[in-house]
């Protein structure tokens, strides 16, 4: 909004210090700021708030050392989280950027179900919450949504170099030729030459990409998501470990979204992508400004209202800027969480099925409560996990010249 505001200021009164705001970098800064300003005044009237209206966390008691004195903490913190990252945005960056939108798009849609989830958690008294049919739903309809967007939409294009065109042109002219296309072109890492198609999965009708297209981006929406709200399961993991993963994609994003960049690395030129660092600072403010409050011993909890909005973020943004196959490596925390518990039930039946008796791999589930059943100290755990990501972010940068 206050981009589109200066730039006609600019243009029709040379507004002293308008021209700033072409910069993205003074953008990214200003949301960042802003974001955490928000979260933190905002969440203590939030807080208060919450408390006033008893919306407070029911904690089963699954034997965990402190467990029991998180009861009635405030949840549905997510709301400080969210509108930290939706006012920063609509105020600092390009709202005719398809990418802006659909991430904003993805925020309020995943806030939504997880606000539904806890609205009957906390007011309806049922433990179980939305059913999970319903879900995902919500997680399938979000991914038609970006699905068909990214497909379908003619502002969703690679800029590729036309190595033909640029020959025949003069050879006093050193610009080079560029023609932008629509693609299903992903990032393949470790490879040289670090691109994959996903029309290579289609065996039929080149016509019928699109519905491989929808069905891969749903997955991963789905499968993200649910990451994230496991992770969400201990002060600050959640918090901590998707400012990591997202400020890490913010750089990602910046990188493809400049010619220099993007040729010097030999990565993919995705036009207009470069302004979801905007988003990413927002979203980084956002998280670290909620720690101020969800840092151990948590003032606040997320609930699903902030954990399914954060791995939905996660997941479009990865599928925004072609990075998707590198979700593996830097969402690795929110991998190793969901498979845990995936492991641990599937062995669970199969040992009491074939013995009689269910056997355990872990000796809780998700990876977070076992280490709690091993004594370890909450903050630690949450401290070691993010070392963790910052490894996996490391790596996942490396990946740009590892090849």
């Amino acid at each position: 909004m206050l981009y589109h505001l200066f730039q006609f200021l600019h243009a029709k009164f040379d507004f002293a210090g308008s021209g700033l705001f072409q910069y993205i970098s003074f953008r990214s800064g200003m949301a960042v700021i802003l974001s955490i300003l928000i979260s933190v005044i905002f969440g203590e009237r939030l807080i208060k708030m919450l408390q006033k209206l008893q919306v407070g966390e029911s904690i089963r008691d699954l034997g965990l050392e402190g467990q029991m004195e998180k009861k009635g903490t405030p949840t549905m913190g997510g709301l400080i989280i969210i509108l930290s990252i939706v006012l920063p945005t609509i105020l600092f960056a390009r709202l005719d950027n398809v990418y802006i939108i659909l991430l904003l798009v993805t925020t309020l849609w995943m806030g939504a179900v997880g606000f539904v989830d806890d609205y009957i958690k906390v007011f309806k008294k049922n433990k179980e919450g939305l059913s999970g049919r319903f879900k995902i739903v919500g997680q399938v309809g979000l991914g038609l949504i970006v699905g068909l967007t990214l497909y379908f939409n003619d502002d969703v294009v690679v800029r590729e170099f036309d190595s033909k065109a640029s020959t025949e042109i003069s050879v006093s002219d050193e610009t080079p030729v560029y023609n932008d296309v629509k693609s299903t072109k992903t990032t393949m890492p470790f490879f040289k030459n670090n691109e994959a198609d996903y029309s290579v999965l289609n065996p039929f009708d080149a016509k019928y990409t699109w519905i491989i297209y929808v069905l891969i981006a749903t997955f991963i929406i789905t499968a993200v998501s649910n990451g994230a709200n496991i992770t969400d399961g201990i002060d600050g993991l959640a918090a901590g470990t998707t400012a990591i993963i997202v400020g890490t994609l913010g750089i990602l994003a910046y990188v493809s979204g400049r010619v220099d960049f993007s040729q010097y690395l030999n990565i993919m030129y995705i036009p207009n992508s470069g302004e979801l660092l905007i988003f990413s600072t927002a979203l980084v403010g956002a998280t670290v400004g909620f720690l101020w409050y969800n840092s151990y011993p948590a003032q606040v909890f997320m609930g699903d209202t902030g954990s399914l909005a954060l791995g939905g973020i996660v997941a479009v943004f990865a599928l925004v800027i072609r990075k998707e196959l590198l979700i593996p490596i830097l969402c690795g925390i929110y991998l190793i969480e969901l498979v845990s518990v995936i492991a641990q039930v599937s062995y669970f039946k199969y040992t009491k099925k074939k013995y009689g008796e269910g056997r355990r791999i872990f000796l809780m589930s998700p990876l977070h409560h076992h280490y709690q059943k091993k004594l370890i100290p909450e903050p630690k755990i949450v401290t070691r996990f993010w070392i963790i990501g910052i490894l996996l972010a490391i790596l996942t940068l490396a990946t740009l010249k590892i090849r």
